[in-house]
């Protein structure tokens, strides 16, 4: 998975404690493999297509998102569990005044459940570092020209941690229905490096 931290500390423990595990048949690796592939099937940036678009129709999910999207995402179906480690979801909501953009500056953090595999950009040391300390430029990067007045809030996410955006709700679709307006957002719109 393009979440994988084979360089950190913590995934050499991971490794470490499923060596365990299997030597002690408590697991067995094939059934592991097989959890995993399926959790990877079901992920797809579709996940979050939904999410947003049932926010931008229900005020009260879109509160309930933005307070515990952990809890709030079974409301579609959908979890950050994947029968592995649950990550908490933060959704961070673009408005007038803040955009919002993601990055993982330690390696590739991202909310495969709800966004699919990450893109290769995003795990660029290119980008993991420029996106921090120059967002605006970056942004421009992506064709995304936003206002000198809209404040940019960076939002780097850990191994506890994952982030999505909330775009803001493009301007005359009070007429499109929520599967419709699913059909509007994009994986980097989620990230933050386009406006849906």
């Amino acid at each position: 998975m393009s979440d994988d931290h084979d360089d950190s500390p913590i995934a050499a423990r991971v490794r470490e404690l499923e060596a365990v595990l299997e030597e002690k048949g408590l697991i067995d690796a094939t059934e592991l493999d097989r959890a995993l592939e399926a959790f990877a099937h079901k992920a797809t940036p579709a996940n979050g297509f939904r999410v947003v678009a049932r926010a931008w129709v229900d005020d009260g999910f879109r509160a309930r998102l933005i307070e515990n999207a952990n809890e709030a995402l079974p409301e579609v179906g959908l979890s950050m569990g994947g029968g592995l480690q649950v990550q908490r979801l933060w959704v961070v909501e673009n408005t007038e005044e803040v955009h919002n953009v993601v990055v993982c500056t330690l390696c590739s953090c991202y909310p495969i459940a709800l966004l699919g595999p990450s893109p290769t950009w995003y795990k660029s040391p290119a980008y993991r570092s420029k996106v921090v300390s120059e967002p605006r430029e970056v942004l421009q990067q992506f064709g995304l020209e936003l206002p000198e007045t809209t404040k940019i809030q960076v939002w780097d996410a850990n191994a506890e941690s994952r982030y999505m955006v909330l775009p803001k709700r493009p301007a005359n679709t009070d007429h499109l229905t929520e599967e419709e307006l699913a059909k509007r957002v994009t994986r980097n719109g989620l990230i933050g490096t386009a406006a849906v």
